[in-house]
This record gives structure tokens, sequence and C-alpha cells, in this order.
């Protein structure tokens, strides 16, 4: 329970909720016995408290009364004891706010005397905000604790002044000096305070008055410490040192780089960087708080000689004569112990840099804490980059937000929207400041799709008309930068805008024509930024450079891409294909724009980069991204395997005419020169002609004839020869693993899985499949993993574990939908089967490119599905179909069926349940022998017999 006594009484149970104290007796005893918390309150001092010189005859039974309500109100949250003396209250300390208030204050107070002004400050704070109002109001005859209590509260706000003298205005402490007109210690922190903001005459007649007011009421004089204060503001030259400037808004986030700030407390030279916008001035101010600092804002210093003037100025000196040094006069003044705070270097970088050096060697108790867009360049600097913020941008908005409509907050039903505006902004404080701020105007979801729309500098045109020209818009904040470049730094700051995402060095050395010279220069002024290995532009600096450039740099962007696609292309087939992967990866963005300029730029160069990339889309579960280009350059003029990678991409699926164009081009081809375009046509239309048409066209790369190897087992496997599919893929598994290529090893771990699945090997199959998964999980190829976690869902069903089954297919269908196929009938079909519930299947289309014959089983449309299935490129899709349709045939067809579905597959399907029923029903009703004679006469049939078979029975 918490007891509130700072004000008037308030009283609180463990779950928040009041709790109700009535009558002023009982109130009065509680307050009593809070502030004598676990101690006994004898019962004189109790009626004493209440009833004060004078009780009544029968105060003492009065007395236990008051207990006995008192405990029926509180009795559930604390214990009130009775011994013989008086009563005690059981309660920790720390819930009742003027004892909290007593030890917070003594802590902060010890802290001060020990100089960790900081931690003190953040005491008193707490301390001095559990005040409510006047204390102890509901103790009638506490006059003695109430004054005690103001006082130790006075003493707290003197110490807080001192521990942070920005935290109190000359306002307040005039309010107090009213109030309290003989306490010379807050009189003593009026006049540093005035004298603190340039009216050193307001600070000497408040002394005047003190004198004088001190004679006449107690003729004394003023202290030593006041009278100190007094001369040293006399013996003060020219307006006083300029502190740090005060913060209009809550410092939000930037933990990180204050704590390595405050690791570098003995460095004597530290700069922070970082382009405009991204809150550098308020991170050193926040860090330098509590140090004997002088801030120096050097933003509107255009003049390099001008800087030593400008440090004059901030900390309170003459001028010097025409004829006199400046930094003479500031070497003079800096030798003590001080942190100079230098704002806004960047314009007069190289003076500032001089000047630092000289003042750095001249007087060894100064540190310098810089903040620029580059760095000084002297030797013993150590750099802070400033980077936008991460997380902390979202609730950066929600304090700004806050302010302009009242009561605002990120909420699930927002929060997409919030992050989506931040992301859109880089995380740059100013610019999310200035977004947070048209929350007037928009809501969260109206100002992220104006953003999307229309880009940050159009929207975020308004800022505070108060600020720095340079920081009321954000256009105005970029062009600050920009405006600071030579000539060939801008040229190559356009041209880099033309990157996506970032680039590597070689990427920017060729694309741009530069050198890595002007490079580190552009990210020296913190209009680039590096890890090392690539270099990257904030998208809302990128922006504003993209629209300075004269030149369209694209078309060389574009040429070097599809150089880099080509040549990874052929290395996407070998052991060291993952790290071309992360290569390519890295450069997708910049990928997707070059191939998107091509489609009206280049068509010609669009062609090669889809051929050339078809292998990273699948691979790395990207393939939806490269549909609508893939669309678009259908018909500007690919040839060869360049359209059948476009056809194979195309999204949403091309006319039928296109698909019979790209079979007729797969079949006249003579060699390959993107063997991944063959593989894709294999995986999801089948074979495109005969198999001795194809043998050749693979030729004898190891990899190509792997994958015709591949093609060939898996062929066998689903065309009613599984024994020979099976061994065939062991060796293909064998070729793929000496060749270190993961994902013709994935794919004939896959397929020997659903060989041994049929067989009912589950353990077996189970590791292949998690073996496979693995793999494709490495690339991050989403849709091969999609395939494999359905075949897996389906023996799982057949075991009959249908919970992992459904969290397979759920798992699949999540994956889906991040490769931009969302709900594909595969899943869906496995979830049908296994939750009972088709009602879904009913909105899924039967299109050519789906598993149709499937489908049609599914949905009870059997003789359909047979009919489908006939032209399938494999028996299996028959026999599947063949069983559906036995399962609604009379008893010896359905046995005979069941027989034919065998001899098409080559093998039965064990824990098949759907043909396990229609046998039972047959056997049923023909009888054990009867059955088994006629689905042995099925299973017999060579393949033209049973496609006779099929024809027959499915024709009724």
């Amino acid at each position: 329970m918490r007891i509130g006594v700072l004000g008037g009484l308030e009283v609180t149970g463990d779950d928040g909720a009041p709790v109700v104290v009535a009558g002023p007796r009982p109130r009065a005893l509680l307050v009593l016995l809070a502030l004598n918390a676990n101690r006994v309150v004898t019962a004189d001092a109790i009626i004493a408290a209440q009833y004060g010189d004078d009780p009544p005859a029968g105060a003492a039974a009065a007395v236990q009364a008051h207990v006995s309500r008192l405990r029926k109100s509180v009795s559930v949250h604390v214990d009130i004891h009775f011994d013989s003396t008086g009563y005690r209250l059981a309660i920790d300390p720390g819930g009742v706010d003027a004892l909290r208030f007593e030890q917070l204050a003594a802590d902060g107070r010890r802290l001060l005397a020990a100089g960790a002004r900081d931690k003190a400050a953040a005491l008193l704070r707490e301390a001095t905000a559990l005040w409510r109002g006047p204390a102890l109001v509901d103790l009638p005859h506490g006059a003695a604790q109430a004054a005690r209590l103001d006082d130790l509260r006075l003493c707290a706000i003197e110490d807080l002044v001192d521990a942070d003298p920005a935290a109190t205005s000359v306002a307040d402490l005039r309010a107090l000096v009213a109030a309290h007109p003989l306490r010379e210690r807050l009189r003593g922190q009026l006049m540093h305070a005035l004298h603190a903001t340039g009216r050193q005459a307001e600070a000497l007649a408040e002394f005047e008055d003190t004198r004088r007011l001190l004679a006449d009421e107690l003729g004394a004089d003023p202290s030593p410490e006041l009278a100190a204060a007094h001369l040293a503001i006399l013996r003060a030259e020219g307006p006083p040192r300029a502190g740090l400037p005060g913060q209009l808004t809550s410092f939000v986030g930037r933990g990180a780089e204050l704590a390595r700030l405050a690791d570098l407390h003995g460095t004597r030279l530290v700069t922070v960087l970082g382009p405009g916008g991204t809150g550098k001035t308020c991170l050193v101010i926040e860090a330098a708080r509590g140090r004997d600092a002088c801030f120096v804002d050097l933003s509107p210093v255009t003049d390099g000689e001008l800087v030593p003037h400008a440090l004059l100025r901030a900390l309170g000196l003459r001028e010097p004569a025409a004829a006199s040094d400046p930094v003479r006069g500031l070497v003079a003044a800096l030798d003590r112990p001080l942190l100079l705070v230098l704002d806004n270097c960047e314009q007069v970088v190289v003076d500032v840099a001089v000047l630092v050096r000289t003042l750095l060697a001249d007087c060894p108790g100064l540190a310098v804490l810089a903040t620029s867009r580059e760095p000084l360049g002297l030797t013993g600097e150590t750099l802070l980059p400033l980077a936008p913020l991460g997380t902390d941008a979202v609730r950066l908005f929600a304090d700004r937000a806050a302010a302009v409509r009242p009561g605002f907050a990120v909420t699930d039903e927002n929060r997409d929207a919030v992050t989506a505006i931040c992301a859109a902004l880089d995380g740059l404080p100013l610019a999310v400041e200035l977004a947070a701020a048209r929350l007037r105007q928009f809501t969260v979801e109206e100002l992220a799709g104006r953003l999307a729309a229309h880009g940050p500098f159009r929207l975020l045109s308004r800022g505070d008309r108060t600020a720095a020209r340079r920081h009321r818009t954000l256009r105005a904040v970029v062009e600050w930068s920009w405006d600071l470049l030579t000539a060939g730094e801008q040229l190559a700051a356009a041209r880099f805008s033309v990157f996506t995402g970032g680039a590597a060095l070689a990427a920017v050395e060729t694309v741009c024509d530069t050198t890595d010279d002007v490079l580190a220069d552009l990210v020296d002024r913190s209009l680039v930024e590096t890890d090392g290995r690539r270099y990257r532009m904030l998208e809302t600096v990128r922006l504003f450079c993209a629209a300075q450039s004269t030149e369209d740099i694209r078309p060389a962007h574009a040429r070097y891409y599809l150089a880099l696609a080509e040549r990874a292309d052929p290395h996407l087939r070998r052991s060291e294909q993952l790290e071309r992967l992360a290569e390519l990866s890295a450069d997708h963005d910049n990928l997707m724009a070059a191939l998107r300029w091509s489609v009206d730029g280049d068509p010609a160069t669009g062609h090669r980069l889809v051929a050339a990339l078809t292998a990273y889309w699948w691979l790395s579960g990207r393939r939806s991204q490269a549909g609508a280009a893939a669309t678009a350059l259908l018909d500007k003029g690919a040839t060869g395997e360049q359209y059948v990678a476009c056809v194979l991409l195309a999204v949403p699926r091309p006319e039928q005419s296109h698909w019979d164009r790209a079979r007729d081009v797969m079949r006249g081809l003579t060699e390959l020169r993107y063997p991944f375009v063959a593989a894709l046509w294999g995986m999801t239309t089948g074979p495109w002609g005969p198999v001795d048409e194809a043998a050749p066209l693979l030729g004898t790369d190891p990899w190509n004839a792997a994958l015709g190897d591949l093609s060939l087992a898996i062929m066998s496997l689903l065309d009613g020869r599984p024994t020979e599919g099976e061994t065939a893929l062991r060796a293909v598994l064998a070729t793929f693993r000496g060749l270190g290529e993961r994902w013709g090893t994935a794919q004939a771990l896959d397929w020997l899985g659903e060989a041994a699945s049929w067989r009912g090997e589950w353990d077996r199959a189970q590791a292949l499949w998690a073996e496979s998964l693995s793999l494709y999980e490495r690339f991050g190829a989403l849709e091969e993993c999609v395939d494999v976690l359905c075949r897996r869902a389906d023996c799982l069903a057949r075991q009959g574990d249908a919970a992992r089954a459904e969290a397979d297919l759920r798992h699949a269908r999540e994956l889906s939908a991040r490769a931009g196929q969302p709900d594909p009938p595969l899943v869906l079909l496995g979830l049908a089967a296994v939750t009972g519930d088709r009602g879904p299947l009913s909105g899924v289309a039967v299109t050519p490119d789906g598993p149709r014959a499937r489908l049609l089983t599914a949905l009870g449309r059997h003789r359909e599905a047979v009919a489908v299935a006939g032209t399938a490129p494999f028996a299996a899709e028959l026999a599947a179909a063949v069983e559906g349709l036995a399962s609604t045939a009379p008893a010896r067809d359905a046995a005979l069926l069941l027989g034919t579905a065998v001899a098409l597959r080559g093998t039965a399907i064990t824990g098949d349940r759907s043909a396990a029923r229609t046998a039972a029903r047959a056997t049923a009703e023909l009888g054990a022998e009867e059955f088994a004679t006629a689905y042995a006469e099925g299973a017999r049939q060579s393949r033209t017999a049973a496609d006779s078979t099929v024809s027959r029975l499915s024709a009724g």
C-alpha cells in the first residue's frame, strides 16, 4: 500500500486502486502512524496529535474507536498492531511519500557534496516531485512536523538548483525568494541565475535589496557566501559565459551514444559527426549537462577569421583591439578546466581545426566537444558518427505528435503507419519531428500515404519559424550540406544518387566515373556513409541529390549491374553459390532498379537481366518481385532463353500463346546460355519435348549433365518406374554433392524422401526432407520449401499425425505469402485433406499451371480429374485421379481401378487413407478373395492396358 501525506491524504492499494479512509480522526491517525512507519506511537502521542493540549474526557476510548474504524479501511493492505503502550503501522517506509522524500533528499545532498551533480539532480527531482501540496493537512495538530518537512523541501529545491542550474528558471527563483525572502541561499542562486543570463545589473540590485532587508528585519549583514557571490559578479567583465542552451523538448533515445560520450569523459577532443538533422546538437547538450561547459554556436560564422571572435563572445570576454591577437586572449581565458562545446563547425572546419589545435596544446585543462558534418582532422581526435535513430524514431514521433495532437499514442492500429513514416524518413530525428508536426492536418495513415506518393521534401516544408533557416524544412537541412560541397563533389554526389540500397566501391568508381578520394570526401562530409565494405546515402539525401543531377546516369548503372549478374550466374551452379547469392542479395535493390529502368529505357538490357537473374530470383525466394518487369518485357523483342525466362517469371501468368511460343523456343535451342531457365521450365511446366531432344541441349557441363540426370530420375519416379528413378536419384545426389552444389543436392534429397515415404519408410523420409529443407532455407528458396513442406505434410497425414501435418501446411502457407504466392492450391489441398474443411477449395481457380487434376479430385469431379490427368506428363498424376474415381465406382470396378493405379504409378502408396477406405468398402461388398483377384488384375496390367482400363471405366 502507498500513503501520500505531502498534500491531502492519498491512499492506494498494491493494485493502484484508491483506498477510502473516512472521517477526519481516522485520517489523522493514519497520517501519524505513516510518519512513524514500523514504530510504536503511544496513545498519549495520538491523543495530542488529534486533540492538541485540551483532549476530551473520553479521548482514550475514542482513539480505540478510531483505530477500529481505520483497521476496517486498510486491513486488506496493511496491519495495525497494538502493544501495551500504543499502535504501530507495519508498512514499507518507501510506501510513505514523506519518508521516501526525506531519504531521496538526503541521498541527493550527499551525492551533490561528492560532486556527482547529474545523479544528485535525478534524485532531487524525484524527491521534489513527490509534493502535491501543503504537507500533513489531515493532521490537525501537526504544525511542527509540517514545518520541518517544508524546510526540508526548500533545502532539496536549493540543492537541485545547485545540481542542475538549468532546471529552475529565473521566474521560479523569484517566486521562491518572494515566498522566503530571508533565505540567503535562494537569494544567491537568483543572483547567479540573473548573471548567467546576462542581467548583471539586476543581480547586483538583488544583493542590495537583500542587504537592506536583512538590516531592517534582523539587524544583520549578508552571509559570507552571499557577499562572495556579490564580489564575483562585480569582478566579472562583460556578459557571462554562454552556458548550455535549454532544450525546448524532451530528449528521446541515443542511450548508446550518451554512454559512449560518458566513457570518453577524459578524452580531450571528441567530434560528433552526422548529416544534418540527426540531432548532433541535442546530443552534445545532453552529454555536457552537469559539466563546467561553454557552448559556442558557429553556424552564423561564415568567415573563418571570425571563429576566435565567436569564442570570445561566448566566453563573455571583451573583443580585442584591432591590432591584438584574439587567440592569445582565448588561451589566457581557457587555461583552466573547462569543456568547450563547438556546434556546427562544418562551414569553417579548417579554421576551427587550426584554432582547436592551438587551444588544446596551450590549455592543458581544456576539453573540446564538437559537432560537424565532417571531422576536424586533428591527431588525437575521437570521432562519434551519429546514425539516424533506429527503433527510437517511433518513440520520438509519438512524443512530438502528442505535443500537437494531445492524447496521441502509438497503438496496434497505427503502429505500421508510424513505422512506415519513420522508415521513409530514414529515422532522421529532425525529419521525424517535422512529420509529427503535420498531425495537426493529417492522420498518421494519411501522412504515410502522402510520404509514399510525394516524397518527404514537399510534405516537410514547414517547421519552427524561430529555428535557424537550415533547420526549418527538410530540404533546407540537406541543402546546407550540398552547398558546402565543391563542384566535383556535387557531381559525384548527384551521380551516386542512382544507387538504391548502397553500392560497393568498385560499382561507385565505375558508374560514377570517380575516385575513392572523392568518395572519401563525401563520407567525411556526411553525405555518404560506409561500413567499410559498402557505401550508401540516406534516402532523403539521395532524393535531394538526384533532383540536382543534370545527366542521366541510369544507363551506366544498368550496364554495370547486368555485367554483375552475368558474371555471377555460372557461379550459382557451383560450390560458391552461397557467396554469390549473398553478393547479389546485397545489391538486390540496384538490380531491381536497373531492371525497372530497362523496361522502357533499354529492353534488350532488361531481357538479359531477367535471364541472367533467373537462378538468383528462384534460389533466393524472390521470383515474384521480377514478375511485373518480366510481363512488361514480353512483347518488347525478347528472343531465345531470354523470352522463355520472361514467360516463366511474368506475373500474372501470360496468355497460353506465350507458353506455346516458349515451348517452341525451348525445342529449337541448340545450346543453353542460362541453364537454370531450363531447370525452372522443367520444375514448373514439365518436359518441353522428348528426352532425347533435351539431352544434347544440356551438353557436357557437369552441372548441366547432373540437371539432365535429375530430370530423368524424377521423370522415372513419377512415370511408373519408381525403383529405377530412386536408383538414379542416389547417383544424382552423389554428383551434386561432389560439385558442392546445394540446390541440386536439396532437389535429390526431396525426391528421395518422397520415394521413401511411398514405401512407408517414415523415419528415412523425414530425415531426407529435413536435410533438404535446411539447404533450401540457407538460400531463402521459399517456393521449394513450400513444396517440401507439402510433401512432408502428406506423409505425416498418412502416418496419422494430423497435428504436425497441419503445422507444416500452415508454415508453408506463411512462406508462400512471403514469396508473393498467397494460398497456393497445393497448400489448400493439403489443409482440406487434413482438416476435412473443403470450403476454401471452392474459391480456387482451376488454372492450367496448377495441380488441376488433384483439385478436381478433391472437389469430387473425378471423371474431369481423370481426363485432365490423362494429359499430364507423368503417370503418378493419373494414378491419383484414378484412385479418386475408384472411391465412387461400383465395388469390382473400384478394386480394378485401385490395382490400375498401382500399375500406373509402379507402386502403392503406404498409408493412403482414401485408397484404404475405398478398398475396405469394395472388400466388404465383394469379399476378400474377389477383391484381391480384381485388384491383382489391375496391378498386373501394362501401361497401355492400364490406359485402356482407365478410358473404359471413366467414360460411363
